[in-house]
């Protein structure tokens, strides 16, 4: 990273200036809590974007994050916490554990209450990009036509490349949860839920009405491509997923989307663009022992394996412009990860339709 370039981060709409940190590797949690304290003393840009009340005894402001986070902000035996009130001379006060609540600091100098939210929430940002995501902005393609064209696929396949390597049942899709996925989200507590769906509900408006005037995208599933460089050591194979008009409207819609809440704070950017892909096979799918395990965003747990990849040249040389088929698309899904509805797709957390 270049000193006259650093890093940004986005936390809540406001854009902070991330200065150079040490790379440090530590082996348990309360290890992680000392480096973050000291980590947190060189990261901090103060910005005022943000209201400081004056009182009879000095300053105060508030932050509002989910309680997961508040054992980073007090860290072992409440060090972090500590030394931000010694290097920023404010008093901090965090609800009770377990307690849903604001973080209220207060000072003497104004300077010093923005300093230490604005390390508090670089801090609470550092540890929130480390959590595995709860939620995902996503379209639903599992309807009857592409479902039925996903089962017909996996039947050719098993039948004309189940002698290949990695190749077996399990590493398919459930056709009820195939979708295309806008971006992910890290969303700790209700009021972030509530957050996301109100945003999702203006990109109706700002977005979505403008681009599709009321009217559903007709969509072709057509073809399949891999996610690496050696078609023989594969671990995902998506259907490519394109308007049939040829237009660019899909991609159009999901990257404003993925804008809007990148903008918002609410999702972390990841690509300039967003992959229009829908997963037909993908190797975590793979049933065996660690199955549950290697499926969570947790790969440091014990027994942990590394991914078994599957030989796909024949898939792609036999099936490389396979049609699954046609749908209407009307609803873009805040869908819950880990979860299913009575149709088998995942638990919507909120959505919007076009029409």
């Amino acid at each position: 990273m270049e000193v006259l370039r650093p890093a940004l981060v986005n936390i809540g709409g406001r854009i902070y200036r991330k200065n150079a940190t040490r790379d440090v590797s530590y082996q348990n949690e309360e290890e992680e809590e000392d480096f973050y304290r000291e980590s947190a003393q060189c990261m901090d840009e103060p910005c005022d974007d943000f209201t400081v009340e004056e009182t009879e005894k000095g300053f105060q402001c508030t932050i509002q994050l989910p309680s997961q986070l508040f054992k980073y902000i007090i860290g072992k035996k409440g060090e972090t916490k500590r030394g931000l009130e010694s290097d920023t001379r404010t008093t901090i006060t965090i609800p009770r554990q377990g307690m849903e609540g604001d973080i209220v600091i207060t000072g003497q100098q104004r300077n010093g209450v923005i300093s230490a939210r604005t390390r508090i929430e670089l801090l609470a940002e550092t540890f929130r990009r480390r959590q595995p995501f709860t939620h995902f902005l996503s379209f639903a393609l599992n309807q009857p036509e592409i479902q039925e064209g996903l089962l017909t696929f996996k039947e050719g396949v098993l039948s004309q490349c189940v002698k290949d390597r990695g190749i077996e049942s399990t590493i398919f899709q459930n056709p009820a949860k195939l979708h295309l996925t806008v971006g992910t989200l890290v969303l700790l507590n209700e009021r972030e839920v509530a957050q996301a769906c109100e945003l999702l509900s203006k990109c109706k408006e700002d977005i979505l009405d403008k681009i599709t005037a009321g009217k559903p995208l007709s969509l072709r599933v057509s073809g399949i491509e891999y996610m690496n460089d050696d078609p023989a050591m594969v671990d995902v194979l998506y259907a490519k997923v394109m308007m049939s008009d040829g237009s660019e409207r899909l991609q159009i819609i999901a990257d404003r989307l993925m804008q809007r809440f990148v903008g918002s704070g609410l999702m972390l950017k990841e690509w300039d663009r967003v992959k229009l892909h829908a997963t037909v096979m993908n190797t975590l799918f793979r049933r065996d022992p660690l199955a549950e395990e290697r499926s969570s965003a947790s790969s440091a747990k014990v027994g942990f394996r590394d991914r078994e990849s599957f030989d796909a040249r024949n898939v792609l040389k036999l099936f490389g412009n396979f049609s699954f088929g046609e749908l209407d698309l009307y609803t873009v899904h805040l869908s819950q990860r880990f979860s299913s509805d009575g149709s088998g797709y995942y638990t919507s957390a909120g959505q919007v339709a076009f029409c």
